[in-house]
């Protein structure tokens, strides 16, 4: 298995707990939430990642560090149970948000457009994006019997070397967000970045260019 590398933690700042009253997208009713505030900007950059490694190289080893820990193992139809109620809860939390939920076997996948999450060539989590990844944390701290890998993805234009540490940067912030202001367990992310090696899109359209500028977050279900 390859070895994890492990980067140096400096996070600039504390982030705040602040209740607020906001309406629900999905049902239009009005509820109380507990939303994070604070020097959440360019000290979440990649900073204080935990893992940058290779999340198809490292994925037993994670889980079985998981299960030692205490995390429960997933066995047989309880499998595809759990992971479809998370997608419930996922496509039911992020409606219109612009993130993509899908099912791709027994994964869950969210993609999170660049433009909608960063600025232009920023690594920056735009302010307006803290709800969304909030949602997802609080999903994922719900549903703990999951490994999650971020992966950061670039579209064509600009150097190789430039896309592949955008794509990191950019992994990196919404991974350390997660950890940082959304309580979800250090342990069970992976973090990488792919530059413009796996598009989804057709790279020679703006269209297409913007599609492949993303974030992707995979929740794998944790098994023996």
């Amino acid at each position: 298995m390859r070895k994890v590398l492990a980067l140096a933690a400096c996070l600039l700042g504390a982030a705040a707990l602040t209740a607020c009253t906001t309406v629900d997208a999905t049902t239009g009713e009005t509820v109380k939430s507990n939303t994070k505030t604070g020097a959440l900007t360019g000290a979440l950059a990649g900073a204080a990642l935990g893992y940058l490694t290779n999340t198809n190289n490292s994925d037993q080893g994670r889980k079985n560090a998981l299960i030692g820990a205490g995390i429960g193992a997933l066995t047989g139809s309880a499998v595809g149970n759990y992971m479809d109620k998370q997608q419930a809860e996922l496509r039911r939390e992020l409606a219109g948000t612009g993130v993509n939920v899908e099912r791709q076997g027994e994964n869950i996948v969210l993609q999170m457009p660049g433009d909608v999450t960063f600025d232009t060539n920023r690594s920056e989590i735009k302010p307006q994006f803290y709800t969304v990844l909030n949602d997802v944390a609080g999903t994922l701290n719900k549903y703990p019997q999951t490994t999650v890998d971020v992966i950061g993805h670039a579209d064509s234009t600009g150097s190789a070397e430039l896309n592949q540490g955008l794509s990191e940067r950019r992994a990196g912030s919404v991974a350390e967000y997660l950890v940082t202001a959304g309580g979800v367990m250090r342990e069970r992310l992976a973090v990488a970045g792919k530059g413009s090696t796996a598009p989804i899109a057709d790279n020679s359209t703006p269209d297409g260019r913007a599609k492949n500028r993303r974030v992707e977050i995979v929740l794998k279900p944790i098994t023996s």
